[in-house]
C-alpha cells in the first residue's frame, strides 16, 4: 500500500507537481531577536525557512499513508482505502500545493472549472477531501506548524460544504404486466438464438435478478458452490452483499422463490454443462462467460471466467430493447432491483419482508426503492377500520 502511494505521489511530481513553500521569512542573523511570544514566532520562521520542498512532499506521504493506515484499522475495504486520498491529490496535483496551503478558494476553483462532475461524484470527493483534513488536524497540526509554519484547517468551509439536494432521479420500474410480457417474449424468442446456451444464461440471469432482488456484482460472483438447494422452502444462494459505509462485502443469503428454484434448475441441469469448463466444480461460475480470454487460456483452468458486470448491462439493454414494451423501454440491473422491491409490496409482501429480501440494514433505504409503488391510502384506511369494527364485536362484554 505505501509503495502504490509513494509510486502515485512520485509520478505526480516528475508531472510537473511543483510544491513551493510560502515565501522565506529574512535570515536568522537578520531577525532581532525578541523576548516573550516573539521568541516562539522567530523560531518558527527559522524552522520554516529550512524547510524545503523535498521534505513537505515526503511529509505529505507520511500523511497519507497513515491516514489510510488509520482508515484500514477502522475496518474499511481495501478498495475504499485507495480511493479515499485519490480527491486530496487530485486538488494537490493541480495547484501544485500542499495540502495545508489549500484554501476554500483553490476548492471552489477547481470542482467549479476542471473537476466539475456529476453532484453526486463532487460530494463524494468533497466529503473524502475534509475527511482528510479532520485527520490531519488531529494529529499533525502541532507538528506541520512546527516544520512549516502553516495552520491546518480544511478548505471545505460552510459555504462549499455539500448538501444533498435531492439530485437522485426516481428510478421508474415497468409495470408487474410488462415484466410477464417481457419475459414470455424472450423465452419464446430462445429457441430461434444463434446461441442457444449463451441466450438461455441471459434469460436465467436476468429472471433470478429479477426474482431475488440482488445487484449485478453479487450475481456475477455467484459459484456453483454457493447454491444451497435444502436452505428454506426454495432454495437460497450466497452472495457477497455490499457492505455498509465502505467496510467491504458481507455474505449473506439471496432467495430463489418457487419460480427462481424451478428455473435455476432447469438451467443448471440443461443449460450450464454447455459451456465446455468443469461445471461440477464448486468454484465454478454459475454465469461463465462465452469468451475466454487468451491469458486465461494458457493458465489452462478447469474452469471458464465468470461474467461480469459491464456484459450482463449490455445484454440487458439488448433484450429490453427487443422484447420490453410499455412506457419504460430500457432496463439495467438496478431497475430490476428496484422492480423487485416494488412488485412484491404490491403482491402483499410487508416492508421488513422486501428489507429482508434486498439485504438493506434500515427500511429507509428500502422505501427509496417503493417509491413508485402503488398504493391506496383510502383503501387501507377503509380496511383498518373495518378490522377495529371487528375486534369490538368479537370483545364484546369483555372489559379486560
Amino acid at each position: 500500500m505505501i509503495a502504490v502511494i509513494c509510486r502515485f505521489v512520485a509520478d505526480l511530481v516528475t508531472r510537473g507537481l511543483t510544491l513551493v513553500p510560502s515565501a522565506p521569512a529574512p535570515p536568522a542573523e537578520s531577525v532581532p531577536l525578541e523576548s516573550g511570544l516573539a521568541d516562539v514566532a522567530t523560531l518558527q520562521r527559522r524552522r520554516r525557512a529550512r524547510a524545503d520542498a523535498q521534505d513537505g512532499e515526503s511529509f505529505f506521504v507520511d500523511t497519507i499513508s497513515e491516514y489510510q493506515w488509520a482508515r484500514d484499522a477502522a475496518g474499511l475495504a481495501p478498495s475504499t482505502l485507495d480511493n479515499l486520498v485519490k480527491p486530496v491529490i487530485e486538488v494537490c496535483d493541480f495547484f501544485g500545493m500542499l495540502p495545508w496551503e489549500l484554501s476554500p478558494r483553490e476548492v471552489d476553483r477547481y470542482f467549479a472549472g476542471p473537476g466539475k462532475r456529476a453532484r453526486s461524484t463532487v460530494r463524494q470527493k468533497i466529503n473524502m477531501i475534509d475527511a482528510y483534513f479532520a485527520f490531519l488536524e488531529q494529529r499533525y497540526a502541532g507538528e506541520i506548524m512546527m516544520r512549516f509554519g502553516a495552520m491546518v484547517e480544511s478548505p471545505i468551509d460552510p459555504f462549499n460544504r455539500p448538501r444533498h439536494r435531492g439530485d437522485f432521479g426516481l428510478r421508474i420500474p415497468p409495470s408487474q404486466a410488462a415484466m410477464r410480457e417481457f419475459f414470455a417474449r424472450w423465452r419464446e424468442q430462445l429457441p430461434e438464438a444463434r446461441k442457444y446456451a449463451v441466450a438461455c444464461r441471459d434469460y436465467v440471469m436476468t429472471k433470478i435478478a429479477y426474482l431475488s432482488g440482488v445487484r449485478a456484482a453479487e450475481l456475477c460472483g455467484v459459484c456453483m458452490g454457493d447454491l444451497h438447494w435444502e436452505h428454506g422452502q426454495w432454495g437460497r444462494f450466497l452472495v457477497n452483499g455490499k457492505g455498509a459505509h465502505g467496510s467491504g462485502p458481507r455474505q449473506r443469503e439471496a432467495y430463489m422463490f418457487q419460480e427462481g428454484r424451478e428455473l435455476l434448475w432447469w438451467y443448471v441441469e440443461e443449460i450450464r454443462g454447455e459451456f465446455g469448463d468443469d461445471c461440477e466444480h464448486p468454484r465454478a461460475p454459475l454465469w461463465p462467460s462465452e469468451r475466454n480470454p487468451a491469458p486465461v487460456a494458457a493458465l489452462n483452468l478447469s474452469i471458464a471466467p465468470a461474467l461480469g458486470p459491464p456484459a450482463f448491462r449490455r445484454q440487458l439493454h439488448r433484450a429490453a430493447a427487443d422484447y420490453l414494451t410499455g412506457p419504460v423501454t430500457d432496463l439495467f440491473p438496478h431497475l430490476l432491483r428496484h422492480a423487485c422491491a416494488t412488485h412484491n409490496y404490491e403482491r402483499g409482501m410487508t416492508l421488513w419482508e422486501v428489507q429482508k429480501v434486498l439485504g438493506h440494514d434500515w427500511a429507509t433505504t428500502t422505501l427509496r426503492y417503493m417509491a413508485t409503488a402503488q398504493a391506496d391510502p383510502e383503501q387501507a384506511n377503509v380496511a383498518a377500520s373495518s378490522r377495529a369494527a371487528q375486534r369490538l364485536v368479537m370483545d364484546k362484554g369483555n372489559l379486560r
